[in-house]
């Protein structure tokens, strides 16, 4: 099996997030996906909803950007593009020309793609991973798969989708802390194959901070996972 530059295979499939040792948040009894942004009216996608699109399933690695890799996942639910083209194209206004799309999850964290990116044919929004509804832990009761993108662009318990007609404003951690330092900043397309770790940084100067980072990691989220 050929990983990524930089990355390490790991046993099963660690909870991983911004939250980390915190319990997974607790989900809404009928879950519905936010649509806002550069719609002509805001609307709300019941997640029901995607049940009536056409399903599909995805066998996918997932790569964190710390330098571990969970192989062989496999995915089900419906297409990314299949959502767009469906519910949210018709909602834009004409000659609305989208640039990225933004996806919140029910932690407040925030992910932006390009639209090209997003709608690659690879990319999900599951609400499946191995042939079982997805737990607390993995993104219930959906989130965004996209596999050829390092973990923080894979946004779990997807509950806000907004289209933009440019690149939002970055989000994350070093944005939200007082100390602006742009070559810490997470890097807008985070591709896996091209090691798009980090925004101004060469991928040789992180490798060896993150692999001395993954077992830490790995024990903190298994941290979080007990406590959920």
């Amino acid at each position: 099996m050929t990983l990524p530059p930089g990355q390490r295979r790991v046993d099963g499939f660690p909870r991983f997030g911004t939250h980390l040792s915190r319990p997974a948040p607790v989900i809404p009894k009928d879950p519905v996906i936010e649509v806002r942004g550069a719609v002509s009216e805001a609307f709300e996608l019941p997640l029901s909803a995607l049940a009536e699109l056409p399903h599909r399933q995805l066998t996918a690695d997932f790569h964190c950007v710390t330098g571990w890799s969970a192989t062989d996942l496999v995915w089900d639910g419906v297409a990314f593009e299949t959502v767009y083209r469906t519910y949210i194209n018709p909602a834009l206004p004409a000659a609305t020309s989208i640039t990225h799309v933004g996806f919140r999850g029910l932690y407040g964290y925030r992910a932006a793609l390009t639209l090209d990116d997003a709608l690659a044919d690879d990319v999900l929004l599951a609400v499946h991973l191995n042939g079982r509804p997805l737990d607390s832990d993995h993104g219930a009761p959906a989130r965004l798969v996209s596999p050829q993108q390092y973990g923080y662009m894979n946004t779990k318990h997807l509950c806000r989708i907004e289209v933009h007609t440019s690149e939002p404003r970055p989000t994350g951690p070093v944005l939200r802390s007082r100390v602006p330092l742009r070559l810490l900043g997470r890097h807008p397309r985070a591709r896996v194959w091209q090691e798009e770790r980090r925004q101004d940084l060469p991928a040789w100067a992180v490798r060896p901070a993150y692999r001395a980072l993954i077992t830490p990691t790995v024990a903190l989220c298994a941290r979080g996972s007990r406590a959920g």
